[in-house]
């Protein structure tokens, strides 16, 4: 639980910009183009470390790599809180990044610690559903709360809460039921596999064996085209898109991303539940990255709708990426038992690459629209974000199916 309470953090820090995006470019006067610098700063250490938070997850343990991300991510926090300008808002971006990039590989580590292959999924989707937690509290309730105080506040106050918890952490987490005097059933057969493993090859030849799959990097591309879209768009570029393109009031606007958030947060746990049980990865992921992928046309369009049909389309956004959650289960199955830290967090980057690339990009589209409408300056970004889910679903359809079960560790079903 105070892992996963670390992972709101990283949600909230994550779309935060969206809610704030009018405060920052009133008082540091930034352009389309550097505001979504501002957004992707968090993206760039964070996409650049999930390898190496991977590789100390399986060599250090996650729990000292969880207090000292939390540390580092309080630190920036505070940072960002009290900058005088745009270089020292980029700085506690990156800082926040770095350490909350820790966070989700360290959860996922600890759930394959101490949970079995066919509660994976179940488990990371409620981690999914948890973490969205914070990301509902950086939207709509942001919104609301930088109306009635300083915007500077609140990431001082989330500071201090990263700090504290670094020292919650250290005090009551354990990384295995063994460390905790626990032991589940037939985790000495388990842990001797693994134990041998880790013996005969390095962290570097675990992880060249990990990066030389093919089912990796196309997990790595699932997660690059759905979660890199929806990050981008959830997490900076909607709110300014319903404002600036429809009118809508912040408020408002805010309350459609919180939408597409708690529809993630409903439906994750549901579908990982769902994966285990029927025993099946690809089904769910493909079925739901299409209609996530369709539901990219009324943004491409730019059809204006009345505020309940908008507000559906958001829903059913936050709904359709909930089929990438299987992918963090096909990366640590389709990979070494003793590798699942290092295979979950490579592919876990590819999601925070596509955001680091993309946020800028959008802003740049926006700000090089010309003297054309502001709403075709938008459509033109939401057609580049549709074409990278688009990438996400074909890579979908490479992936081969692991019926929820090792595909090292067992015999592969017939």
């Amino acid at each position: 639980m105070l892992g996963a309470t670390a992972f709101v953090l990283a949600f909230f820090h994550r779309v935060a910009p969206g809610a704030i995006a009018a405060d920052l470019r009133t008082e540091f006067q930034t352009s389309a183009t550097m505001l979504g610098f501002i957004a992707a700063f968090y993206f760039y250490p964070y996409a650049a470390m999930q390898l190496p938070s991977g590789v100390l997850a399986d060599t250090i343990g996650p729990r000292r790599l969880f207090t000292g991300g939390c540390l580092v991510a309080g630190a920036g926090s505070l940072m960002f809180a009290f900058a005088p300008d745009v270089i020292w808002l980029l700085a506690g971006r990156a800082l926040v990044g770095l350490g909350v990039a820790v966070a989700f590989v360290s959860v996922l580590k600890l759930i394959a610690n101490w949970f079995g292959d066919r509660e994976f999924a179940t488990w990371t989707g409620v981690l999914q559903m948890i973490g969205n937690l914070g990301g509902m509290l950086g939207a709509y309730p942001l919104a609301w709360l930088v109306q009635r105080m300083s915007w500077r506040d609140v990431f001082a106050g989330a500071g201090i809460i990263s700090i504290v918890l670094a020292g919650c952490i250290w005090l009551w987490v354990r990384d295995t039921p063994r460390e905790a005097g626990l032991q589940r059933p037939g985790d000495a057969a388990g842990e001797g596999a693994i134990r041998v493993h880790a013996g005969q090859d390095s962290w570097s030849h675990g992880l060249a064996q990990v990066a030389a799959n093919g089912q990796t990097w196309l997990t790595f591309g699932v997660l690059f085209g759905l979660i890199g879209s929806y990050l981008t768009f959830s997490g900076l570029w909607a709110v300014p898109y319903l404002t600036d393109a429809f009118g809508m009031d912040r408020e408002s606007a805010t309350l459609h991303v919180t939408m597409m958030i708690f529809s993630f947060a409903l439906g994750a746990p549901a579908i990982g539940f769902l994966s285990d049980r029927i025993g099946s990865r690809l089904l769910p992921l493909r079925i739901l990255s299409i209609f996530y992928l369709m539901c990219w046309l009324p943004w491409v369009m730019g059809w204006a709708m009345p505020a309940w049909a908008s507000m559906a389309v958001f829903a059913g956004m936050g709904f359709g990426i909930c089929g990438a959650i299987t992918c963090w289960a096909l990366a640590k199955e389709n990979n070494p038992p003793a590798l699942s830290g290092t295979a979950t967090s490579l592919v876990n980057g590819g999601g925070f690459l596509a955001v680091a690339l993309l946020q800028p990009a959008v802003g740049w589209i926006i700000d090089h629209a010309g003297g054309a409408p502001v709403l075709d300056a938008y459509r033109g970004a939401a057609a580049l974000l549709a074409a990278v889910a688009l990438v996400g679903v074909l890579a979908a359809f490479g992936l081969r199916e692991t019926h929820c079960r090792n595909v090292y560790a067992e015999p592969k079903p017939t």
